[in-house]
């Protein structure tokens, strides 16, 4: 795996960028594969259906970024993303929830997270929010 830091960049954005994309809901994930695949030379290279499946996916595939729902089955996306921060450190993890209040903002945090997203803002600003993570910065919703 290429260090973030030496990922090619040019005026247009971010290239060559591997992501595996993880929701309990199969519709959610072609959704979000369909808006990251949008852009030139990123990937999806891997999905997962739960939080076991997430952290398998990433130890396996070693992708830059993992996209991860919160409320899914046998293990919830906080887990999930603490043992990726574990088994895989310097991987960034953009969550999605379709919920909206400040205290999961810290949740997220806490959990190693670098992002969260609402999933209702994901046709806007999905592709904002996972160039900002793959730049070392952070992104969380406004409220």
């Amino acid at each position: 795996m290429i260090p973030l830091g030496d990922k090619a960049q040019s005026a247009q954005g971010i290239h060559d960028l591997r992501i595996v994309v993880v929701d309990d809901h199969d519709a959610v994930r072609r959704l979000i594969r369909e808006i990251l695949e949008s852009e030139d030379n990123w990937v999806v290279c891997g999905e997962a259906a739960d939080g076991i499946e997430a952290v398998e996916r990433t130890r396996e595939l070693q992708p830059d970024l993992v996209v991860m729902d919160i409320i899914m089955p046998r293990r919830n996306g906080f887990e999930a993303t603490r043992e990726i921060a574990r088994v895989a450190p310097g991987i960034p993890v953009l969550m999605t929830t379709l919920y909206e209040f400040p205290e999961l903002w810290r949740q997220v945090r806490d959990a190693g997270a670098q992002g969260c997203l609402l999933k209702t803002e994901s046709a806007t600003s999905l592709i904002p929010a996972v160039k900002s993570l793959i730049q070392h910065q952070t992104f969380f919703p406004v409220s």
